[in-house]
């Protein structure tokens, strides 16, 4: 009898989306079917520490105890051969040799997860697995990269100016009155975090300077953009990179009320009166098509495979522009990637199951190319 394929599912990490990550990881493993796979989750601490998680079951969104990956003096060690077996050390210091995984779910978010470093990992292991590589989870991860990228593949998107901290530090005033000339309001954004985290909103000049050092206090490298007149139009494209055709779903609009001037991290994960996303959203159908086309462009530019989400802003005039790439969007049952695909007729189950196949059909065709 045919082993069932063994699913190493990571989460965790070392970044301020450790969290979102956790929860994001026991929506996926609650709906992976035991019948057709075996499951080994792995979580990785905030210190970077890999380990075995059994109390994942566990994981909720809860602001006053947010969910993460404890040491508890175990480790899994992972080796660099092509291949290779993962490796558990108990906290008695006996090993057990965990296998080598079938296919991988990485379901990290931000820095060292979705910035091409664990893409890096993965392919230099020759292990399957879920979602875009390396050039496209970097590229996606920082704002600045996106821009250029899309720029180049004549994929309209919002005008914006990228500043160093060591650019900024040099002469703040200098810099500060260079993203001036973008108008406000504005926003200030991380160039590589995401979750809305370390995100500002500035509607005049006397607030830049603390929209920067938030921002600066998440990377040192910060992109501005002009506010932009619109709604805010997702779409979730699913597809392999050999794909003749990509899936794109209905469009799905974000509307945030109550205290929160934009769509960030409290309103993303905390708040979850304050946030409706309205799937199919309510636009002209050249619209929608419109959206699902550039969507579908936006994820061929970035040479992506298995899922990503592509963010817009629709404007008053009907024009689409690219806000941004989410190459390992939220997936819990409620995050827009999937319930997008859900209000396409494509349930949760099986779109975890489909990615894992166009994991496994890629890594193949990788191999023979």
């Amino acid at each position: 009898m045919t082993q069932r394929p063994l699913v190493a599912v990571l989460f965790g990490g070392r970044s301020s989306e450790h969290s979102v990550s956790c929860v994001t990881a026991a929506g996926v493993m609650n709906e992976i079917d035991p019948n057709a796979y075996r499951l080994l989750p792995i979580g990785i601490t905030q210190e970077g520490k890999w380990r075995v998680v059994n109390d994942w079951k566990s994981f909720a969104f809860d602001r006053d105890n947010m969910p993460q990956v404890a040491d508890n003096q175990t480790e899994v060690f992972v080796s660099p051969s092509r291949n290779g077996s993962l490796v558990e050390r108990d906290a008695q210091g006996a090993f057990t040799d965990l296998g080598s995984p079938d296919i991988v779910f990485p379901l990290l978010h931000g820095k060292y997860g979705e910035d091409g470093a664990m893409q890096g990992l993965l392919t230099l292991l020759d292990a399957p697995f879920v979602g875009p590589g390396v050039f496209a989870s970097a590229a996606g991860m920082d704002k600045h990269f996106t821009k250029m990228v899309l720029r180049a593949a004549g994929i309209p998107t919002a005008e914006w100016k990228t500043v160093t901290l060591t650019q900024y530090n040099a002469d703040p005033n200098a810099a500060i009155g260079s993203l001036q000339e973008l108008g406000l309001p504005a926003f200030v954004k991380p160039s590589r975090a995401g979750s809305s985290v370390g995100i500002s909103k500035v509607s005049d000049t006397s607030g830049f300077k603390a929209a920067l050092d938030d921002a600066f206090a998440h990377d040192t490298k910060v992109i501005v953009e002009p506010f932009i007149d619109g709604r805010e139009i997702e779409c979730a494209v699913l597809g392999s990179v050999n794909d003749a055709e990509l899936k794109a779903s209905s469009p799905g609009e974000i509307t945030v009320s109550g205290d929160h001037e934009f769509y960030d991290f409290d309103a993303k994960y905390l708040d979850f009166d304050a946030t409706t996303l309205t799937c199919p959203a309510d636009v002209e159908p050249e619209v929608a098509d419109r959206v699902r086309e550039i969507a579908c462009q936006t994820f061929r530019a970035f040479d992506c495979s298995g899922l990503t989400r592509v963010d817009t802003f629709v404007r008053p005039n009907g024009e689409v522009l690219v806000n941004e790439i989410n190459t390992s969007p939220g997936f819990t049952p409620t995050s827009g990637y999937p319930f997008m695909w859900e209000k396409s007729g494509l349930p949760y189950k099986d779109l975890i199951t489909e990615l894992l196949k166009i994991a496994v059909e890629d890594h193949k065709r990788s191999a023979t190319a």
